[in-house]
């Protein structure tokens, strides 16, 4: 048995972090993006901790649209240094912090301040949610068709696609069938929408917060209140809206329940899961535990900064 596999996950994760820095260290000589102000924003939530991951989401996603402007919430960490790096690599991203970001009536943490300001801000220009564990390879036409055509998109949970966008209650009966589960908050969350607001046309797909697409002029935060609302009497904890995940459960129910939105293949958009993956992936999310599992995190980031010094 190797001594790291028996070292505390936390250890490991901060450990596993420094390495990945070092090896995608090569990011910082990579041109910087040309932000341009056509109407798309491309937008994360970010720290000190993931610069070096963020400028390769970032440029890597950047060298196959090549559109948009930046823009960035500080979850509080990010310093002066940070800042100037963001500043030359990003073109001089508009900065918003955490704090300023107003949640009444909303939870606190797990990335609903990051929601609730892409709802605020979505009036006038189409916002792009990416995460900073993300690695673009190649060519994404799906997503710039949905921009071009203002329509929402979302990267999926899994490969279950088949069933696409489904009314509350046939998500919840199909996906748990033995009705209201525990454990996990958006196992919690999921398994009761079929008890919220019966009478109402609404519809459920399971996405990825981690790479997903707001049409411009879409509705602000009263969607989301009112689904906060009516689920909320339904979970035995109030208090469990909270914790990380419940922010993605919003998320893709405020997908599903726009005008025709986007599935994207997950043959080529996918989430990490120490699996294999297709020679034609377009786009990768190397999601939680399994994120530097075999090193493919750290390859596949050294292939996306040589896209990006080759130009």
């Amino acid at each position: 048995m190797k001594v790291a596999s028996i070292l505390p996950y936390r250890w490991r994760s901060r450990r596993d972090a420094a390495r990945h820095a070092e090896a995608i260290a090569a990011i910082l000589e990579t041109p910087p993006i040309q932000p341009r102000k056509d109407g798309l924003v491309l937008f994360s939530m970010i720290g000190t901790a993931v610069v070096l991951p963020y400028l390769v989401a970032l440029k890597s996603l950047w060298h196959e649209l090549r559109r948009g402007r930046v823009a960035l919430l500080d979850d509080g960490t990010l310093t002066a240094q940070d800042r100037a790096i963001l500043a030359h690599h990003c073109g001089d991203p508009e900065l918003l912090r955490l704090a300023d970001v107003r949640v009444e009536g909303f939870p606190t943490g797990g990335c609903w301040e990051r929601l609730l300001t892409i709802l605020d801000r979505r009036g006038g220009e189409y916002w792009l949610q990416l995460d900073s564990d993300t690695v673009t390879l190649g060519p994404v036409p799906e997503v710039a068709q949905a921009i071009a055509m203002n329509r929402s998109f979302t990267l999926l949970g899994d490969g279950d696609a088949e069933h696409g966008v489904e009314p509350l209650g046939d998500f919840a009966r199909r996906v748990y069938p033995q009705g209201p589960q525990g454990g996990h908050i958006q196992t919690v969350m999921e398994s009761r929408l079929g008890l919220m607001a019966p009478g109402r046309d609404w519809r459920y797909v399971r996405g990825c917060a981690g790479f997903a697409g707001f049409a411009a002029g879409g509705p602000g935060r009263g969607l989301a209140a009112a689904f906060i609302r009516l689920l909320s009497p339904t979970l035995e904890k109030g208090g469990q809206l909270a914790d990380w995940g419940s922010e993605q459960v919003a998320s893709n129910f405020i997908i599903a329940n726009e005008p025709a939105p986007v599935l994207l293949p997950y043959d080529r958009y996918l989430n990490y899961w120490g699996q294999p993956m297709a020679d034609d992936a377009a786009f990768v999310h190397f999601i939680g535990t399994h994120r530097h599992t075999g090193g493919t995190y750290a390859e596949t980031s050294r292939r996306a900064i040589d896209r990006l010094l080759q130009g």
